[in-house]
C-alpha cells in the first residue's frame, strides 16, 4: 500500500538533479561502445550490467522527482 509522506521542495529538486558522476558516464558510455563492438570482457560485461541498473534507477528516480515539482527533463 503506497504511503505519501511529506518531503521539504529542496529534497525533491536535489533529486530532479541527481547524475552519474562525470567519470563513472563516461565509463558506462566507453563499456557500451565496448559492447557494441564485442570485445567486452566478462567482468567488463558485469560492470556495464551494474551501471546501466544504477542509470536507470537514477533516471526513473529523477522522472518522479520533476513530475512531483511540475517540470520537464530538460
Amino acid at each position: 500500500m503506497p504511503a505519501t509522506i511529506a518531503a521539504p521542495a529542496s529534497w525533491i529538486e536535489s533529486i530532479s538533479n541527481f547524475r552519474l558522476p562525470d567519470q563513472t558516464d563516461r565509463q558506462l558510455q566507453s563499456l557500451m561502445d565496448r559492447n557494441t563492438n564485442g570485445i567486452l570482457q566478462p567482468p567488463e560485461k558485469e560492470e556495464l550490467a551494474a551501471l546501466a541498473a544504477l542509470s536507470e534507477e537514477i533516471s526513473l528516480l529523477r522522472a518522479q522527482a520533476l513530475q512531483l515539482l511540475g517540470r520537464r527533463p530538460a
